[in-house]
């Protein structure tokens, strides 16, 4: 059976559809976490913008270990006072199997290959301009990065990145259908230009009239 269309505002009242773990923080599926999950990112964002990498591992690894001991005297103590044996306080996560298998291994290695491989033959055809429309749209691309990197630094853009991946992912949920009419006209008046170019610069053709061959 079909599910009904939502609402575009959201609801907490209307069942939301599954989504895996990252889906579901991004998608602010439970606020708590998501949230945590912003803050936490935000927080170590800054402190590499402010500080050096060395440092903030540093420092962060410090806080946590720091963390860990003052909870394992704190239990200890407290199972002494009441006589109890509860065991290690962080029983369950040296229990706990954290090895990556062999087959994972080889499964993210081949994913991350087949990703690299496909990137490398994309740059290739547009530096070595195999459809001429293509690798202008690249240069285009590519101007516009300049201005963006006189403005912004490699660490913010990546703060604003993480800021995105939180916001846009469920402002477009919650207006899906205006967002996707606003982007069909704006592909449609790009295919349009697109076309327009390509029938005026024959050499854009070449590489399509290549594989009709």
């Amino acid at each position: 059976m079909a599910r009904p269309r939502q609402s575009s505002r959201f609801n907490s009242s209307v069942e939301l559809p599954p989504r895996g773990p990252v889906e579901s923080l991004i998608y602010w599926r439970c606020a708590a976490r998501s949230g945590a999950a912003l803050g936490a990112g935000l927080v170590l964002l800054v402190a590499l913008a402010c500080c050096s990498v060395v440092s903030v591992l540093a420092y962060g690894s410090l806080l946590a270990l720091v963390a860990a001991v003052a909870f394992r005297i704190y239990k200890n103590v407290l199972q002494a006072v009441q006589k109890t044996n509860e065991g290690h306080p962080f029983k369950w996560l040296l229990e706990k199997d954290v090895s990556v298998s062999v087959e994972r291994a080889q499964s993210l290695a081949a994913s991350a290959t087949a990703q690299l491989n496909a990137a490398l033959a994309e740059l290739r055809r547009l530096f070595l301009v195999e459809d001429l429309v293509d690798s202008l749209k690249f240069g285009v691309l590519l101007w516009c990065l300049t201005y963006v990197g006189a403005c912004f630094n490699g660490i913010t853009l990546i703060i604003l990145g993480w800021i995105a991946l939180f916001t846009l992912p469920k402002a477009y949920e919650m207006n899906k259908a205006q967002v996707d009419a606003n982007l069909e006209l704006a592909r449609a008046k790009i295919n349009e230009i697109s076309a327009k170019v390509r029938a005026a610069v024959p050499l854009g053709r070449k590489a399509e009239s290549e594989k009709d061959k």
